[in-house]
């Protein structure tokens, strides 16, 4: 079995270009340490959360030994090839994102030890997603132009990217014989990451300021045209046709939703010039810089309140988004529309980020396949540790 693994995710670079050879090794890794984690639980009696974690713990320390090694040189040897420098680059970047995802592993064990309560999980939700969130979007947008910001070729390409994927996802359900709900439901696992809560205080720290309009754009295509969608293609399903009804729920939830205002109050105040009194710019970034901790530490606990059933399906869904969602965009972002290329390297590492706690939400509000969405969360999540730093070292080569 070790062997087989072995020449598994080795072969691959038998392809001579590099990152075609590299990405095929990490679409066998992933299917590989999957494949490890259902064996355990299935054959070992070994509980899913406890063979996740010795698995990802395991792949994380040697995944970081075998860059480390990679990356050493002695003295005399030539200049490092852009392979090395990846290598290098990757763990300096894996080392940056830890502490991030340990942030997560924290509160997890604060959720799974009963430390802290569902309800408790569920109050530091609100004051990170109500306020906390929300100073920290207003902040940035605030002191953005919305002209410097909005980029048709970006918007395009990352539109793109998801609506192929949404789309792939979509007939593989109805190859499935899946109802137009649950199809939705899956396909919306499929393309919609975690930007607000991860994606916001992560990326604008890992790849720079200037991240935030990249950003504020794919989280806003997520919740005004994928999030819209979704109770359009549920609530049709279940009436039979469209209503105002729908168009109507759809409307009131965009104006109520908390980071929709804030970028919008954000960037009509940036419009109107008007400049920010230092008094309100240090309540902002005292309130927003809650946001960081109090996101990650919310992601973690709520990962404990979930199950891991529907395993085959939510392996589906995580390579669905934590491979095939990065690929489109980037295939979009960098050959289709010829987008800058820091600004395409943002949207492609936003497309790799795990399905957001968003879905599960929607899953239990309209009891639509939530077991299914919580596995695809909680396995999203935990194999992102990967994934996104290896993605996030990529795309700053561009």
């Amino acid at each position: 079995m070790t062997t087989l693994g072995g020449l598994g995710h080795a072969l691959p670079y038998l392809i001579t270009d590099f990152w075609t050879a590299t990405l095929s090794a990490f679409a066998v890794v992933f299917v590989e340490v999957w494949a490890i984690v259902w064996i355990q639980n299935r054959y070992m009696n070994t509980p899913f959360f406890r063979a996740a974690f010795q698995i990802v713990l395991g792949g994380a320390l040697v995944f970081a030994v075998g860059v480390v090694i990679g990356s050493g040189r002695p003295q005399h040897a030539v200049a490092p090839n852009p392979v090395a420098r990846y290598e290098f680059n990757m763990l300096a970047i894996f080392l940056k994102t830890l502490p991030f995802f340990a942030l997560i592993g924290l509160g997890y064990w604060a959720g799974r030890t009963r430390f802290f309560t569902t309800e408790a999980t569920a109050y530091l939700t609100k004051f990170v997603f109500y306020f906390a969130l929300s100073a920290m979007l207003f902040h940035f947008a605030a002191n953005l132009s919305l002209a410097d910001v909005w980029d048709s070729r970006l918007v395009a390409a990352y539109l793109w990217g998801t609506a192929f994927v949404y789309g792939i996802a979509t007939i593989i359900g109805f190859l499935r014989n899946l109802d137009v709900a649950n199809n939705a439901m899956e396909a919306q696992c499929a393309v919609i990451g975690n930007t607000g809560f991860l994606g916001v205080p992560m990326l604008t720290l890992l790849l720079g300021p200037d991240a935030i309009g990249p950003v504020v754009l794919v989280l806003a295509v997520d919740l005004i045209v994928f999030s819209s969608l979704i109770v359009i293609l549920i609530t049709g399903s279940r009436d039979g046709q469209m209503s105002l009804r729908v168009l109507r729920t759809i409307g009131m939830g965009l104006l109520k939703n908390p980071m929709i205002v804030a970028m919008t109050l954000g960037f009509v105040w940036s419009g109107l010039r008007i400049p920010i009194p230092t008094p309100m710019n240090d309540f902002l970034v005292i309130l927003g810089g809650a946001a960081t901790p109090g996101a990650l530490f919310a992601i973690g606990a709520s990962l404990a309140s979930k199950s891991a059933e529907k395993l085959q399906v939510a392996g589906w869904l995580t390579f669905c988004k934590l491979v095939l969602h990065p690929a489109f965009v980037a295939m979009a972002a960098l050959w289709f529309f010829k987008v800058d290329p820091y600004k395409a390297g943002v949207i492609i590492a936003a497309a790799s980020l795990p399905v957001a706690g968003n879905v599960y939400m929607l899953a239990q509000h309209y009891n639509v396949g939530p077991a299914r969405v919580s596995a695809a969360i909680l396995v999203s999540t935990a194999l992102s540790i990967f994934t996104v730093s290896a993605i996030i070292a990529w795309v700053t080569t561009f």
